[in-house]
């Protein structure tokens, strides 16, 4: 009789909800994915833990919290990763990098715990080109895992070997509803940050209104351009604008399920899960060709790609959308298939297999004589 595999207990370090974005809900859905799995046993090491007490208003001054959350985050490292049979780092760009996914190796590397890092940043041409540490961190662990073809072209560019493990998508939450008429209600949901260029959409919108009066643009998002982009707005003469603000993942999906059209518009960005919701609830997408965009949405097929920056035919994409139904219909239905590859059933497979493949290797490494890894 063959011995049933023992559970492997995998420590994600990755930001909390506390801070709301694009890592933080990926790693809080495998979180969620993983509960009661017969394989695998994942818990959160958070690489922005709280101060308790009065330590807490520590938060509140920029600096001071970056010194603080470092001061906590480290010991929290060495007491959490103890436990963990791999360390799966989820890891940003720039200074992040420095903050958050450098040390959790270093303390794994001291623990000698597996690690694979997950990155994720759309920002990573530019990035890896310019950190050396960066380079020789990826090239050291134990496996990288990105969420699309596009990253892993980047890494391979650096001779940084990596693998594809797509970002999941609860295709029961964000539900499919056909768009028929297709109605000139817009969404989008980036955060209010330069990269992802919101901006953009507002002018979007100027140009649909003057053919669609009745249009309407919800936002989605918080940032530090929040007040700027509602500047704006007034001076673009908007009407029908609806700023919403930050909301949690639990209720995101229904704004897509109140939309009829979903808009991007970043200048940077990886495999946004954004698209993919939008994919799953059936609204045709307008995108810009930013970074990893065009590796899950095929220009026509799955959606229209637009090139950065330009409004003039983001609004032209859409007024075709609205024009030709028999389009948003086919690219509607085709972005939802394209979904199956985002389902947790499929992607569960893909980390299983790696986790399993990682500790084989691990083991036989342990069992070569020191003599030998000389």
């Amino acid at each position: 009789m063959v011995a049933a595999q023992k559970r492997v207990n995998v420590a994600i370090v990755a930001p909390s909800m506390g801070i709301l974005g694009g890592q933080a809900v990926q790693a809080d859905r495998l979180l969620r994915a993983w509960t009661n799995d017969p394989d695998i046993s994942a818990y959160l090491v958070p690489i922005n833990p709280v101060p308790s007490g009065p330590l807490r208003r520590i938060l509140d001054i920029k600096y001071a919290r970056t010194v603080a959350t470092q001061m906590l985050y480290w010991p929290t490292l060495f007491r959490e990763l103890r436990r963990a049979d791999i360390v799966h780092v989820f890891s940003a760009s720039y200074f992040s990098f420095l903050l958050a996914p450098l040390p959790a190796v270093l303390v794994a590397r001291l623990l000698g715990k597996p690690v694979v890092m997950n990155y994720r940043s759309g920002e990573a041409p530019d990035h890896l080109k310019r950190s050396w540490i960066a380079r020789t961190t990826l090239r050291s662990v134990d496996r990288n895992v990105v969420p699309s073809s596009f990253l892993r072209d980047v890494f391979a560019a650096f001779d940084i070997p990596a693998e594809i493990i797509p970002n999941i998508v609860d295709q029961e939450l964000f539900g499919f509803r056909n768009r028929q008429p297709l109605r000139p209600r817009i969404l989008s949901t980036r955060i209010f940050e330069p990269l992802y260029n919101v901006a953009c959409s507002l002018r979007v919108l100027r140009r649909v209104q003057d053919r669609y009066p009745d249009a309407t643009l919800t936002l989605v998002g918080s940032g530090s351009q929040d007040q700027p982009l509602r500047r704006l707005a007034a001076e673009l003469d908007l009407h029908n604008v609806r700023f919403v603000g930050r909301v949690q993942p639990a209720e995101i999906h229904r704004y897509y399920a109140d939309a009829d059209i979903y808009l991007q518009t970043p200048d940077i960005d990886n495999m946004p899960s954004s698209v993919l919701e939008a994919f799953s609830s059936g609204c045709p997408v307008v995108a810009t060709k930013a970074g990893g965009v065009p590796a899950i949405l095929t220009d026509g097929e799955h959606g229209l790609l637009v090139p950065c920056g330009d409004s003039d035919s983001a609004a032209a994409a859409i007024r075709r959308l609205i024009e030709e139904p028999g389009l948003a219909v086919r690219i509607a239905n085709a972005a939802r298939e394209s979904c199956e590859q985002y389902r947790w059933s499929t992607v569960r497979v893909l980390w299983v297999s790696l986790y399993r493949r990682m500790l084989q290797t691990d083991r036989v490494s342990s069992a070569v004589p020191s003599e030998s890894r000389l």
